[in-house]
């Protein structure tokens, strides 16, 4: 090899691009290596951020794929409208399918509406149909209308033979009765944050619904996580949101933040989460990240009762 071509050698191999090819390699290997235990206790999350936009439902989805590729059993409840959950865990959610909206309207059992992502044999997810766009109307005249999820989750969590380690419930973007569901049904707030200029809009009022949630209907509600998402670490506006929100939140903010990923995107219109579409991709290897993060702080300490 000639000089020139050695110095070429040389100069790529210090390049931006092979660092970061090396760093992810690095990540994956020691996510290879990574030792989880589950407990057996079921904690169950609500992921919510009245702001849209900010990757909350590919987050649901891909922290609970992440987290069954780590050997947990999980359970997705799709609690949007839109259905999206439903569809990147490659579940059916056309209008005669039993889904939520039996659960919430119908008192359906969750057991007989929960199915089997085709991603993974630990993934589940109670789908949501066009149905559940008119459920914030139909819940007005429902009896214990804010407490109807909770009633029927904590009924199939009791009856089943084996545990499940996580319980993900993805909330639409508005505080409403099918929110007001999930936060009474959860014992954790995961908040999505997208690593832009006005990420902390709406986060207060937010804070504010939790803290009415904690006194009125569920004790024991904490945010118990904060996770940044679609983060450039080359702009110095996502370094300063990130410092920003961790010097708010130094408890709840995870360490890991998830990259801006064309791979995150893609997965969906496949019906896949990104574990199952490209697991060695910077995306993938972000949310296990994330999930390992989330599985080794443990649940926040309990206050009240059920």
């Amino acid at each position: 090899m000639s000089q020139h071509s050695s110095n070429i050698a040389a100069a790529f191999d210090d390049s931006p691009i092979m660092r970061q090819l090396q760093d992810l390699s690095t990540r994956r290997q020691q996510l290879e290596d990574v030792d989880i235990e589950f407990t057996g206790q079921t904690r169950v999350l609500t992921v919510s951020n009245q702001k849209g936009g900010v990757g909350k439902t590919t987050t649901t989805v891909n922290t609970a794929a992440a987290i069954a590729a780590l050997g947990g059993r999980v359970l997705v409840i799709d609690l949007d409208p839109q259905g999206n959950a439903s569809t990147a865990l490659g579940v059916p959610h056309s209008a005669d399918i039993t889904s939520i909206y039996d659960v919430l309207i119908n008192d359906t059992s969750i057991a007989d509406a929960v199915q089997q992502s085709p991603e993974n044999e630990r993934l589940f997810c109670v789908p949501s149909t066009i149905h559940l766009a008119g459920a914030e109307i139909e819940l007005v005249s429902q009896v214990a209308r804010e407490k109807r999820l909770d009633t029927a989750l904590h009924e199939y969590l009791e009856g089943l033979d084996e545990p499940l380690d996580f319980v993900f419930i993805d909330c639409p973007p508005s505080l409403g009765l099918l929110t007001i569901n999930a936060f009474s049904a959860a014992d954790e707030v995961f908040l999505p944050i997208q690593a832009e200029y006005y990420a902390l809009e709406g986060l207060s009022q937010l804070l504010g619904n939790v803290k009415m949630i904690q006194k009125h209907l569920n004790t024991r509600l904490r945010v118990s996580t904060i996770l940044l998402t679609m983060y450039d670490g080359r702009t110095k506006l996502s370094q300063q949101v990130a410092a920003e929100v961790r010097q708010h939140f130094p408890d709840e903010v995870l360490k890991t933040v998830i990259p801006r990923s064309v791979r995150v995107s893609e997965a969906p219109s496949f019906g896949q989460t990104v574990i199952g579409y490209d697991e060695a991709s910077a995306g993938a290897v972000a949310y296990k990240e994330a999930a390992v993060e989330i599985v080794k702080r443990g649940a926040p300490r309990r206050k009240g009762r059920r």
